[in-house]
C-alpha cells in the first residue's frame, strides 16, 4: 500500500525549510522520513524545516560525520546520515533499530542506502536539483500509516506543487 507521488519544486534553502515545515504537521512519534537525492539537495535543510517544527530549538546540522544526531523538542528528532556507511551490518552496529523510536521522528539521509531496513510504513522524500537554487521534491508513502493523511499532504504542499 502507497500513496503518491506528490512532485513538488521549492527556489531556495528556505523554501526547502519552509515546505518540510508545513510537512511536519502530518508527522507523529514512531515516523520514519527516508531522504534521497543528490548531493547538496537540501537534504539537511529539509530536516532543519520539519525539525524546527517538531519543537527543536537546538541548531540542527548534518550528522554526516558523526552519523547520528538526537534532538529534543515536542518529540524526539532522530537525524541519521548513511551516506559514509559500506555495509547494513555497519547500521546495525549503529543500533538502527534501537532509533526506530515509537516516541520520536526519524529522519535518513541516503535512506534509498538502507530499504530493507526500513519499517513498512515510511515517507520517501527524494531531491533533485533543478536550475541553481531550486529543487524538486518528490514524495511518497508507503505502507499502510500514509493513504489517510495523503489528502491532507496535498493540501499543505499546494503552494510548492509543480506544475
Amino acid at each position: 500500500m502507497s500513496a503518491g507521488p506528490l512532485e513538488i519544486v521549492t527556489r531556495s534553502p528556505d523554501e526547502t525549510r519552509k515546505a518540510a515545515s508545513t510537512l511536519a504537521a502530518l508527522l507523529f512519534p514512531g515516523d520514519v522520513v527516508s531522504l534521497t537525492g543528490d548531493l547538496g539537495a537540501g537534504k539537511t535543510a529539509f530536516v532543519q524545516g520539519a525539525a524546527r517544527s517538531l519543537g527543536v530549538s537546538d541548531t540542527v546540522t548534518s550528522p554526516t560525520f558523526v552519523l547520528v544526531r538526537e534532538y529534543r523538542g515536542d518529540v524526539p528528532v532522530y537525524h541519521v546520515d548513511v551516506y559514509r556507511l559500506n555495509r547494513i551490518q555497519e547500521v546495525l552496529d549503529l543500533g538502527f533499530d534501537d532509533l526506530l523510536d515509537p516516541g520520536g521522528v526519524v529522519f535518513i539521509e541516503w535512506g534509498d542506502a538502507i530499504d530493507a531496513l526500513l519499517p513498512p510504513s515510511h515517507l520517501r522524500v527524494e531531491l533533485r536539483v533543478e536550475n541553481g537554487e531550486a529543487r524538486r521534491l518528490s514524495l511518497r508513502g508507503k505502507g499502510p500509516a500514509w493513504p489517510p493523511r495523503w489528502e491532507r499532504l496535498e493540501s499543505l504542499l499546494a503552494p510548492w506543487k509543480a506544475a
